[in-house]
């Protein structure tokens, strides 16, 4: 799991019926010196399921990889990187 900060919707015209009732957001992880600064990230983006809800600016816990297709079980879904939780607060010792 790792941070990742929102900073963009995906918008398709076209998708896949089992895409249906979330929305696809463009995310940047972060790294840690990246977080203990308060910088902005210089990642490579990723495309993040999101059914929670996160807005442009938001951090985010995401899963990837095959971790990521499994709160959807038995179900199958297309997708490479899932919004896990929408953290308020990040401490870091």
């Amino acid at each position: 799991m790792r941070i990742a900060k929102i900073i963009g919707n995906v918008v398709l015209s076209r998708s896949h019926p089992s895409l249906s009732g979330a929305s696809l957001r463009l995310a940047v992880p972060m790294m840690l010196d990246e977080l203990q600064n308060e910088t902005e990230p210089s990642g490579e983006c990723l495309v993040v399921w999101d059914d929670h809800g996160a807005g442009n600016g938001s951090m985010i816990a995401i899963s990837e990889s095959g971790e990521a297709a499994q709160p959807f079980r038995p179900e199958l879904k297309p997708v490479d990187a899932y919004n896990s939780a929408i953290l308020d607060t990040l401490r870091l010792s």
